[in-house]
């Protein structure tokens, strides 16, 4: 048996009296259990918000997206687009044009993004599922149409219900500005048939338009701006990413749907650890309460070691019988809030206890968004087991520095 370690176990768990340690030990327990929680709700819910924005994202952008790496358009010509399309896993090709281009409704200016998609659009997006307004088609009788995104309607003061059509002007290629601007510019006309919404950086930027219109608005030619595709949903993205990208070689890009919105989930990933360190280093001064517990119990058991020493303990051990204290209260705290954390993270996903502040029921969600990562709560009962050592390790060096005559390393 290990004699340290029982008599710590024994400190811990023993309550003959009460006194001021008991409450010590008792508030520094209160505090790792408290400070592991926080890190684990908090952090689960910032997961919960980065998997939200990632499924509003994922219903609108493609599984994966080729575009070059130089210039904004190139010729698919120049790629073998065949063995693109016979990598195992790929299920739909589609090849986009888009330009910035400026939009005019009545007295109303906007730059927004024209993006021309081809007919199978809705069949690797979710596109039907973000209309708000309206129904998705592009062409009709021989008149263009475009879907609108909310941002850019609510900008232009366009609606599904006018009647009046959106103009698009663009630079013409390789003219020049001229004293007369309109023989610069490239006009063009269509009717919003739809509204759809995402998130505020994609309704505010895009419109919807035909790939013939679009490629006729912007002289491309038989050139594109990117390649998107629609993969298998049992396929191994990652796999054919990588497959794909040795097929093109270092001249293209093939981006996942995280990396097609980089900035965005760098600073989400950034956000939720700089909360973990700052929670972490609340925890560490919450640890102060083991440092004080633990020099006031040295002091307490004064008796204690000294018959333990005359039992023939040695002051290696002795120490020990303190470092496993502290080491039981990080542990058992720890453990205690991990299982606490992931019940309340449990109660909100299931129950939804804990409501957004302003969500209606047009909204998507309406209370706190929670995905609980296996890797996180490790993370997190790790941090306090460290935390915890460092915090039991000091004062008993110090204490067995100062109180004892023997003098040994721990």
């Amino acid at each position: 048996m290990n004699l340290p370690f029982f008599i710590a176990k024994r400190y811990l768990i023993s309550r003959k009296k009460q006194n001021i340690i008991n409450i010590i030990s008792g508030i520094s327990m209160a505090g790792v259990i408290v400070g592991t929680m926080a890190i684990i709700i908090v952090v689960s819910v910032l997961n919960g918000f980065t998997d939200l924005i990632g499924m509003f994202y994922s219903d609108f952008d493609p599984d994966l997206k080729i575009s070059a790496t130089e210039g904004k358009m190139f010729d698919p010509e120049t790629i073998d687009v065949d063995k693109i399309k016979a990598v195992p896993g790929v299920v739909s090709y589609a090849e986009v044009v888009e330009e910035v281009a400026m939009l005019k409704y009545g007295r109303q200016q906007y730059p927004a993004t024209i993006k021309g998609v081809p007919a199978n659009y809705p069949d690797y997006t979710n596109i039907d599922k973000l209309l708000i307004e309206g129904e998705y088609y592009l062409e009709k009788d021989g008149i263009n149409y475009a879907v609108l995104g909310r941002g850019v309607a609510n900008y232009l003061g366009a609606g599904v219900s006018f009647l009046d059509p959106v103009h698009i002007y663009v630079p013409k290629k390789g003219k020049q500005i001229s004293s007369n601007p309109a023989r610069s510019f490239n006009t063009d006309y269509l009717f919003p048939s739809a509204v759809f919404a995402v998130l505020e950086d994609i309704d505010a930027q895009y419109i919807l338009v035909s790939d013939k219109f679009a490629s006729e608005l912007f002289e491309s030619g038989n050139k594109i701006s990117a390649i998107e595709l629609d993969l298998d949903n049992d396929a191994n993205s990652k796999q054919i990413q990588k497959t794909i990208q040795s097929i093109l070689g270092e001249s293209f890009h093939v981006k996942n749907k995280e990396q097609q919105h980089d900035l965005v989930f760098k600073t989400m990933k950034s956000e939720k650890w700089a909360v973990y360190f700052i929670l972490v280093f609340i925890l560490v001064l919450a640890s102060g309460n083991m440092i004080g517990n633990l020099t006031m119990l040295y002091i307490d058991k004064k008796e204690d070691i000294s018959i333990l020493r005359s039992m023939g303990l040695t002051t290696k051990k002795i120490n020990r019988v303190f470092l496993y204290e502290g080491w039981l209260i990080s542990f058992v705290g720890g453990l205690i809030g991990t299982i606490l954390g992931v019940f309340v993270c449990w109660l909100q996903i299931t129950f939804e206890l804990i409501k957004l502040p302003g969500a209606t029921n047009s909204f998507i969600i309406s209370a706190y968004p929670v995905q609980i990562i296996f890797t996180d709560i490790l993370l997190a009962f790790l941090a306090v087991l460290i935390i915890g050592f460092a915090a039991s390790w000091y004062p008993v060096k110090f204490m067995s520095s100062n109180h004892l005559a023997e003098s040994n390393i721990i």
